[in-house]
Formats: C-alpha cells, structure tokens, sequence
C-alpha cells in the first residue's frame, strides 16, 4: 500500500497518510477540521539495499555464486565471464 501526503490549505498542516489505491482521497484536515486536504505530489521512498541483482542470482539449477567469485567475473570481460559460468553450471 503506498503512503500518500496531504497538505491543508487552510492551515498549512501535512501529514501521510497509509492507504489502499481504492481508497478515496482524504478531505478533511485532522488540525482544523476544515475540508482542504489536497494530495500531494512527492518523491517514492523506493530503495534497494544489498549486495544487488544479478542475472546468475536466478540461474536455473539453484547453483548461486558466492561474493569472490561474483567480484571476480565483474572485473573480466562480459564474453569471459559469461563462458567460464556456463562452464562452471555444466560441472
């Protein structure tokens, strides 16, 4: 569910608000009680955290790379890394 933000336009008071898409937009102010809450337009709090996504995560055959070896393939070249990992997946 995405959090959205309003703003009073009688009072100037903000705040979010966790709401489902179907939900119907908030109208009245929990400060003043008047109806001016307008949605707001503001940046997703998106972020991703870790060591990152990568194709091999997710190979058929539940074989995953551990961080040496991942390190290592990164710093070849794409045509070299991609055949010492198919040769690696056949063993």
């Amino acid at each position: 569910m995405p959090i959205y933000e309003y703003a009073c336009s009688a009072c100037n008071h903000r705040l979010e608000k966790l709401q489902k898409l179907s939900d119907a937009p908030l109208t009245d102010c929990p400060e003043c009680g008047q109806p001016s809450l307008k949605k707001l337009i503001s940046a997703a709090g998106f972020q991703l955290k870790g060591t990152g996504w990568y194709a091999t995560d997710f190979k058929p055959g539940g074989q995953q790379k551990d961080k040496s070896s991942a390190s290592e393939n990164s710093s070849t070249s794409g045509a070299a890394g991609a055949s010492s990992s198919s040769a690696a997946s056949a063993e």
